[in-house]
This record gives C-alpha cells, sequence and structure tokens, in this order.
C-alpha cells in the first residue's frame, strides 16, 4: 500500500481549491518520493483542518494539488509554549522537533547570562517545525519567534499566563500538569545565574518547578517538562 503523504500549506483549504507546493515539496514528492500526477496527498494549512487532495501536475521543482474532502475538522491544541536557552545547533533542532511533536503552540528562545549561541536561523527552524507537524499528524505548526533576552521576554509576558521555570537542584515541587494557558522555561546548559533566579522570583506569573532528582541535558529538559506540562490533554492537535 502507498504511504500516505502529508504537507503543510499556507494557501486556503476546501473542497475544489488549487494549493501550489513549493519547490522543496515538489522535490521530495517527485524526486525522494516517487509521486506522480494522480496520486494522493493529505493537506493542511493550521486553520481548515486536513483534507485530501489529488497531484493535479508535477515535475521537477513545481507541483500543484486539487483539494477533494475533509477528512478531519480543524481543533484546538494545547495552549502550550516553550521559552528556552538558545543551544548550540543539533540540540535546538532536538528541541524545534520534540516541542512540535508534543504540541507546543509557540516556541520562544532566549539568550542568558550563559547561552552559548547569540544568533538562530529562523527559517531553518521553521522548516524543522514543519516537517516535524507533517510527521506527527498535528493541524498546526508551532509560531517560532525571533530570538530576544530572557529579560525582555519577561518584561512583556502576558500576566495570565503561567510560566514554569525548570530549576535544577532546588527544593520547589515537582512540575504537574497545566490548567489553562501554561508555558515552560529552560535554562541553558550552565544553568540560571543568581541574578537571572531573583529576577524570575520576583515574577508573579513565574512558578518555580523541578523534573526530578537528577540534572538533565537542557534538551532532555525541554522534552520532560514539555511531556508533563500537557500529559493531562491527551493527542495533541
Amino acid at each position: 500500500m502507498t504511504s500516505s503523504i502529508r504537507l503543510y500549506v499556507p494557501a486556503p483549504l476546501h473542497e475544489g481549491a488549487e494549493p501550489r507546493a513549493t519547490a522543496a515539496q515538489a522535490h521530495y514528492l517527485g524526486a525522494v518520493m516517487r509521486r506522480a500526477a494522480g496520486e494522493p496527498v493529505r493537506l493542511f494549512n493550521g486553520v481548515d483542518g486536513e483534507w485530501t487532495a489529488i497531484i493535479s501536475a508535477i515535475r521537477r521543482d513545481q507541483a500543484a494539488f486539487t483539494v477533494t474532502r475533509l477528512i478531519r475538522p480543524q481543533a484546538a491544541g494545547p495552549d502550550l509554549w516553550l521559552v528556552f536557552a538558545a543551544l548550540k545547533r543539533d540540540a535546538t533542532d532536538l528541541v524545534i522537533q520534540k516541542a512540535t511533536e508534543l504540541g507546543v503552540a509557540a516556541l520562544l528562545p532566549v539568550t542568558t547570562t550563559r547561552t552559548n549561541t547569540g544568533r538562530l536561523n529562523e527559517a531553518r527552524l521553521l522548516a524543522i517545525a514543519t516537517e516535524a507537524a507533517e510527521q506527527c499528524e498535528r493541524l498546526t505548526v508551532p509560531r517560532i519567534a525571533a530570538l530576544r533576552s530572557l529579560s525582555d521576554v519577561l518584561a512583556d509576558w502576558p500576566a495570565e499566563r503561567a510560566l514554569a521555570a525548570a530549576i535544577e537542584r532546588s527544593d520547589a515541587a515537582t512540575l504537574s500538569p497545566a490548567r489553562g494557558p501554561a508555558a515552560l522555561l529552560v535554562g541553558p546548559e550552565g544553568g540560571f545565574t543568581p541574578a537571572e533566579l531573583d529576577a524570575l522570583q520576583r515574577r508573579p506569573f513565574v512558578v518555580p518547578a523541578t523534573l526530578g532528582p537528577l540534572v538533565l541535558r537542557a534538551e532532555t529538559a525541554a522534552i520532560v517538562g514539555l511531556a508533563l506540562l500537557q500529559a493531562h490533554s491527551g493527542r495533541s492537535s
């Protein structure tokens, strides 16, 4: 049986719509997956649900679809954000991929005193998130914010969204499932500085938490923390 291919397209989706693929998607369909005109795919755009479609035309760097039928209506996913200190390339890629698979709605990379990188390729990270969303069958692609300092993010944080700060070697309570809008904050490999911990403690929306007795790598902490926060919500959309 031919395996089903899911693709994210930003165009409106409805019966009879004719969205077009990007050059990268056309290459993937034709050169990698060996698909031809007339074969089915599934499309989603984060707004209109998931639809079946037929490849109406394809060549090396171009492809077009004809949308046929709604197979899954749009549904809200967990209202969960991840704020994380930017890591080295491979570790950041892993965080983006796994956070997408865990249903995160927004990813907010930050710089801290001990952050070991000062720039990120936002387009590349969005491509990683998009591919992860296509593969894990969620209906949305998470928003990826521009890299900012932790202090700037805290300064304009929405007060109604609780921010669980993963603090290692602390006597805080173990992280528990979120109720309502929530976010997880994970620091850099070297941890937060005393000044940063003081700044966090002064914010009323910050809830210090631990992820257990072991000291985890930053990327592992992000995965574990997100799993704990959204454990009550079941399968994400």
